[in-house]
């Protein structure tokens, strides 16, 4: 068995929204048990990754505005730029570049056909 149906088989994958709820280049924000989840899709993107999952609430104001952030590119990551304080965070693991202290949650995310899918763990 692959190594990618291997990890398909622990993680446990749920419906979140359709592919057309999503905004190319921007952030849309879902409920997923109880939590905020931004979710980015980036489809000009080099990479055969072009669908992030990160926490919505920015830990240094607690607001819920992440998903409101700008997306761009910094010395080579992909980042969202936090809209109150302006930090950046790594979209694929959620460090931040200005202060390693502060730490954004990520999910695996996936399209399935029309559907995207969040993996919870």
């Amino acid at each position: 068995m692959s190594q990618l149906r291997v990890a398909d088989q622990i993680q446990q994958w749920q419906a979140l929204c359709s592919k057309q709820d999503l905004v190319a280049n921007s952030g849309v924000v879902a409920w997923v048990e109880g939590v905020q989840v931004a979710l980015f899709y980036l489809p000009g993107e080099a990479n055969d990754k072009q669908l992030y999952a990160v926490d919505n609430r920015d830990p240094k104001s607690g607001a819920n505005v992440i998903g409101r952030g700008i997306v761009g590119n910094l010395a080579g990551d992909l980042v969202i730029a936090a809209p109150l304080y302006k930090q950046h965070f790594r979209l694929d693991d959620g460090s931040c570049l200005e202060y390693p202290e502060q730490q954004l949650r990520t999910w695996p995310v996936r399209f399935a056909g029309e559907h995207v899918e969040i993996a919870m763990s």
